[in-house]
């Protein structure tokens, strides 16, 4: 699956057309863009997680760059990644409870947090 199917699941999760266990299946085949940003993937902390950033397409990559003040000719160095290697590899790596934010500056965004189901049961936080 490709990161613009991953968007319309994404719009079907927030329509109620798809369950949040369907959505978590889907990302994990689709190959999302994960931005860069200082030699690693772009992250931000919130409220004791932090949240590995990942996009759709190039599209919600440069409305989350405009939405931090990037100009919209700048280039974004990003990297494509399947979903599950983002669950299973990157979010352990973290060191910390980590999730993965997904189209966060679009109107579908979709949050996949560290919790037993999303990512490895050894890195999840209580509920």
């Amino acid at each position: 699956m490709g990161a613009a199917e991953l968007a319309g699941r994404i719009a079907d999760m927030h329509l109620g057309r798809m369950n949040g266990r369907g959505l978590v299946a889907e990302f994990r085949r689709a190959l999302a863009l994960v931005p860069l940003c200082e030699g690693g993937l772009w992250s931000v902390d919130a409220e004791g997680v932090r949240w590995l950033l990942a996009f759709t397409g190039e599209e919600a990559l440069s409305r989350f760059a405009a939405s931090r003040g990037i100009d919209a000719g700048a280039e974004v160095p990003y990297m494509s990644v399947y979903g599950a290697r983002l669950l299973e590899v990157a979010v352990p790596a973290m060191g910390v409870p980590a999730g993965v934010a997904v189209d966060v500056a679009g109107p579908w965004p979709a949050l996949l947090p560290p919790v037993v189901g999303i990512v490895p049961e050894a890195v999840a936080v209580a509920a």
